[in-house]
């Protein structure tokens, strides 16, 4: 039975990253996670994308208005499947070349400038004690889509994007994106606990069960 959504590991390292993986994309028929606006509502207070306070006022703004929320959830959705495209084409393969389609990447980002653009258009400049700031997501029943839409934004402009890596699916991996902050930067798995020992033990296993063939 697949998780909840709010018992999904963040491995990202961004919000945005942990938005790309609430969809299952390996193996057969892709599972989401955000399977509906409360799912979304509930993952969006967990990654600290709004605060309780603010979860309540779209809960509320979904709730007198249900197209509203159907239209946040389609957003959210198009923002994830754009940032995946424009990610994969930043992670270098095996071969040299890159994991995605520079095209398919090419067009997802004309999308996702146009979703960050009417999220700007209804971001308010606010006086804090010490200075201005520009906050996103200031009309409740398009919060969550405007902040996602900022946090897909964010991390395409500041990460260093040579550091985003994915679990490598053709090793047994599961596809997840990840910022990869180590020292090193050799991180392989989304996590160690997770993917990397798993595939580790499937391999144990094989070696074993070789071992153990009769020779002809």
């Amino acid at each position: 039975m697949p998780l909840d959504v709010c018992q999904l590991p963040l491995v990202g390292g961004h919000p945005a990253l942990d938005l790309v993986n609430t969809l299952e994309r390996g193996g057969g028929s892709p599972h989401d996670f955000l399977s509906d606006s409360s799912a979304l509502l509930r993952w969006s207070a967990r990654v600290g994308m709004i605060s309780a306070a603010e979860a309540d006022q779209v809960g509320r703004a979904w709730l007198d208005e249900p197209a509203a929320a159907h239209a946040g959830l389609a957003a959210v959705r198009d923002v994830r499947e754009g940032l995946h495209l424009v990610l994969l084409a930043t992670i270098a393969d095996a071969d040299g070349g890159t994991a995605g389609d520079p095209v398919a990447a090419g067009a997802a980002l004309v999308a996702l400038h146009q979703r960050w653009s009417g999220a700007a258009a209804r971001a308010r400049f606010v006086l804090d004690p010490s200075r201005v700031r520009l906050t996103y997501g200031t009309v409740p029943a398009m919060m969550v889509p405007d902040r996602i839409a900022e946090a897909a934004r964010d991390i395409m402009l500041t990460a260093d994007l040579t550091r985003v890596r994915r679990c490598p699916v053709l090793e047994g991996g599961c596809g997840w994106l990840f910022l990869d902050q180590s020292r090193s930067g050799s991180r392989r798995w989304c996590r160690m606990a997770d993917c990397g020992n798993a595939v580790k033990a499937r391999r144990l296993t094989a070696r074993r069960r070789a071992a153990r063939a009769p020779r002809s």
